[in-house]
């Protein structure tokens, strides 16, 4: 997976393995206005889920993926 931490948001792309989901939870809680730009993720492991389920930041566009979009809804972030 390829993680692009930004000033405002962290773009998440491709697979999101249980490697990247420290990376993950860590910006989320270090920038807690900080948002997901999730669009182009293909798999999402359930650690890195878990790490987005434990902050309250904002997923500001959801991934093409209808399955993982659903998922992601019923966190209400989106």
């Amino acid at each position: 997976m390829t993680i692009r931490f930004l000033k405002t948001k962290a773009v998440l792309s491709r697979h999101c393995t249980v490697e990247e989901a420290e990376d993950i939870v860590q910006w989320l809680i270090n920038n807690p206005k900080g948002e997901l730009n999730m669009r182009e993720v293909t798999h999402l492991h359930t650690a890195s889920l878990q790490a987005i389920a434990a902050t309250g930041n904002r997923i500001s566009v959801l991934p093409d993926d209808p399955f993982y979009t659903q998922a992601l809804q019923r966190l209400g972030r989106a």
